[in-house]
């Protein structure tokens, strides 16, 4: 039974931090989904005579020398136990190293596993405030995390402070960090993207580069609906250009499966950065034409020979990220300059309307024509009236339904499934 509800445990972790529900992901609905992998890591893997991996949801990667071993990314913590059994059943080397290709936790959960006495840990210097930053904001990102996947929202804890995290690294870079251990040289290079402590690995030995999250096979989360701080799509076209340069043999991301032959490792590379090039390219070209943001959101399309999928990224909420990314919020009209929203005038719509009823019709004629967005807004303003309101809460419920089942990205269908989990509620309904 304790296993049975680990299983069940690990699962919806998981879930949590790719944004699937636990019952559609076990359904592989959104299989390509390089961050929707519910495997524990059955297997190790062998890239080549002295790399291996175990791949799950995080991957991690040990590569092996004559003077002991080197471990990049741990994966998440409930994930974190059986990579490390796997691959020291495969090798008993003792840990020389551990290299984090950036702070967040799906790459960071298995470093008390793996740190022994001796080992070095080593990331880029931006490590020690993005941990702090996540620390800052742990409360926020904890209820916001529970929202989107599912789970129990946790009472907040005593607030950290500004510089409360606890720091595991024993090196931090600047731009580069390298050093040779059993004759394999390691070369380390800062890659801003996912985050600002980023880093990316190089072997030339053996001609292979960790790329840790700059790639993978989706558009990339340039912004992620929990939230985070910019992520500047320059950055991500540059680490992907500074891959490139490397002309490797072997890409090995963090998420999904390795890439293996140079051929095929450039062909992917490439696309995905030209893909960011062209979305960051059009909604600047857009800006400067001074097109607003939701017009940028609605008309940027990757051109066929660029669509790299948008299974765990979306272009629409990159394409509003890179806007307000470079600007802000402020859109140049007066009233949002100032702290009442539009929704404080919703109640006087709806008494124009006649009452909460003819919009809840309104709504109900859209969803009919499938415009569930536009039902959404509609049920928005008759609930601002009447919280309790039972037509408008079972068109949002519709509305809500409508698009979860047109829903191809997991990050949205977490929300969806957040909308209509606390909707259900409203209505009495489990």
């Amino acid at each position: 039974m304790k296993l049975a509800v680990r299983q069940i445990s690990l699962a919806l972790f998981v879930c949590a931090i790719s944004g699937a529900p636990f019952a559609h992901a076990q359904q592989g609905m959104v299989a390509e989904n390089p961050t929707d992998l519910l495997r524990n890591g059955d297997k190790v893997i062998k890239i080549n005579e002295a790399i291996s991996m175990v791949q799950g949801f995080g991957n991690t990667f040990m590569v092996r020398t004559s003077e002991g071993n080197v471990i990049i990314d741990t994966s998440i913590a409930l994930h974190a136990r059986r990579h490390h059994d796997l691959l020291t059943a495969d090798n008993k080397a003792p840990i020389k190293d551990i290299i984090l290709t950036h702070g967040h936790g799906d790459h960071t959960g298995g470093v008390p596993l793996w740190k022994q006495a001796g080992t070095q840990i080593i990331a880029q210097k931006n490590h020690v405030e993005f941990m702090n930053y996540q620390t800052r904001l742990a409360a926020f990102y904890a209820k916001r995390n529970a929202a989107q996947f599912g789970l129990n929202i946790p009472e907040p804890g005593n607030w950290a402070g500004n510089y409360g995290a606890k720091i595991a690294p024993t090196i931090l870079f600047d731009d580069k960090y390298e050093f040779v251990l059993g004759g394999v040289k390691f070369e380390v290079y800062s890659a801003p993207s996912e985050t600002y402590d980023h880093l990316m690995v190089w072997l030339p030995q053996y001609k292979a580069i960790f790329t840790g999250d700059v790639y993978y096979e989706s558009f990339p989360n340039i912004y992620t609906l929990r939230g985070t701080e910019p992520r500047w799509a320059l950055d991500y076209v540059n680490s992907l250009n500074k891959a490139l340069a490397f002309k490797p043999e072997f890409v090995l991301p963090s998420h999904g499966p390795p890439i293996k032959g140079n051929e095929d490792a450039t062909r992917r590379l490439t696309r995905s950065r030209d893909a960011i090039q062209y979305v960051h390219d059009e909604v600047v070209k857009g800006m400067n034409a001074g097109k607003d943001v939701y017009t940028l959101m609605r008309e940027i399309k990757l051109p066929p020979a660029l669509d790299v999928g948008e299974s765990y990224g979306k272009l629409s909420w990159s394409i509003r990220g890179i806007y307000e990314g470079y600007v802000g919020w402020f859109d140049l009209n007066p009233v949002t300059m100032y702290e009442t929203p539009a929704a404080s005038i919703y109640p006087d719509l709806v008494k124009l309307a006649g009452g909460p009823d003819a919009v809840a019709s309104l709504a109900i004629e859209r969803t009919k024509t499938g415009d569930a967005v536009g039902a959404l807004h509609l049920t928005d303003i008759a609930l601002a009236a009447d919280p309790n309101h039972r037509k408008s809460l079972e068109a949002k419920l519709r509305a809500l339904e409508i698009l979860r089942g047109r829903c191809k990205n997991t990050n949205e269908r977490g929300w969806l499934d957040y909308g209509i989990k606390t909707t259900k509620a409203r209505l009495g309904e489990k």
